[in-house]
């Protein structure tokens, strides 16, 4: 402890998710202790990650490209159960097959400077005092929900995939579903055996994409995703420019016109939308698929923002505070890049403790 009663630690990982893990994993394979030089703090109430809070008919069959963590692979699974139950159970024996001890449910605050060149994280349990910090929040915590004219007069109910349900509570309904990403397409698809009817409607005509995606593609994809952060942007998914992969369902809905897709409507009435054309369609809910953002709110008193918005970011650590490592943040928002990511995020910290003179 300090004389402002921090507890003083080398590392604080604020994050147990894939990102989290494989750099509290990494920082151990390092030399650094948990509990004694780094810890890891989870605001969610069990292991799992973002992927606790899945809806329950998004089964471990039907999710695309989940890589297993570092040191550990991911067998015998069962297809048919929920991805939530396979993939929390994986990361649960994760932490102890590696003794990760992660601290939760506890809630971060805010992180601000400290003294002694240290950063104070502050937390419902309370604060910490560290040398540098790896930022592993992802995005579940901040859904994104786009504003449109007269969409507080709407009477029937709105939804966002983070509170997705299943597609049962939508039996008999008239439901429209606003998104072209990957989430979007498979709430549409299961919704659609059990509505009255559905509309799909996007911003920009969705990109399907046919056979293999390999190397050279996933790299290309990384690179237009890292360009934005460079640039001090706010990050685009990676799954955002890679395209829709085409799968024996997805083709079975574009034959059957379930992903007939249409473009974004201009207002929203009390029981349905108006296109800009005076089109209009009556529904009962509008299930928002729109994505979400980067949940660094948090770190908001260290001013790493650049005038565009984002958090500019080399490797892994942000440009303007080099204690800063963002981990699960733009290009390695995907389960292989958090991986990667945090590997590179412990070497490197690694390498500038070492440099103040504090050994790994």
């Amino acid at each position: 402890m300090n004389s402002s009663g921090a507890r003083e630690v080398d590392v604080v990982v604020i994050g147990a998710g894939q990102a989290g893990l494989s750099a509290a994993y990494h920082l151990r394979r390092t030399g650094f202790e948990p509990d004694r030089d780094f810890v890891v703090l989870d605001h969610a109430p069990r292991p799992g990650g973002a992927w606790q809070y899945r809806w329950p008919s998004l089964t471990y069959g039907k999710v695309h490209g989940m890589h297993a963590l570092p040191g550990m692979e991911l067998t015998g699974a069962d297809d048919s159960r929920p991805s939530s139950e396979v993939i929390g159970a994986y990361f649960a024996a994760y932490e102890r097959r590696f003794g990760l001890r992660v601290h939760r449910p506890v809630e971060v605050g805010v992180v601000r400077e400290g003294e002694g060149g240290r950063l104070l994280v502050e937390s419902s349990e309370g604060i910490y005092a560290t040398r540098s910090l790896v930022n592993a929040t992802g995005t579940w915590d901040r859904p994104f929900l786009p504003r449109y004219p007269g969409q507080e007069t709407f009477r029937g109910r709105q939804v966002h995939t983070a509170g997705y349900p299943g597609p049962q509570e939508f039996a008999g309904l008239r439901v429209m579903v606003v998104g072209g990403g990957a989430s979007g397409t498979q709430h549409l698809m299961e919704i659609a055996e059990v509505a009255r009817a559905t509309y799909w409607v996007t911003r920009r005509p969705p990109v399907f994409r046919e056979g293999p995606f390999g190397e050279e593609q996933g790299r290309a994809a990384v690179a237009m995703v890292e360009e934005r952060v460079r640039l001090g942007l706010p990050p685009q998914s990676v799954v955002s420019v890679t395209g829709l992969p085409v799968n024996d369902a997805v083709r079975r809905a574009r034959a059957s016109g379930v992903l007939d897709r249409l473009p974004m409507f201009e207002r929203i009435t009390e029981h349905g939308v108006v296109w800009a054309d005076g089109r209009t369609a009556e529904v009962d809910v509008i299930l928002w698929a729109t994505g979400f953002r980067a949940a660094v709110g948090h770190l908001a008193p260290l001013r790493l923002r650049e005038p565009g918005g984002g958090i500019r970011v080399e490797g892994t650590r942000a440009v303007r505070d080099a204690r800063v490592h963002l981990v699960g943040y733009g290009p390695s928002a995907s389960t292989i890049g958090a991986n990667r990511a945090g590997r590179a995020a412990a070497r490197s910290i690694g390498r500038l403790l070492a440099a103040t003179g504090v050994p790994a």
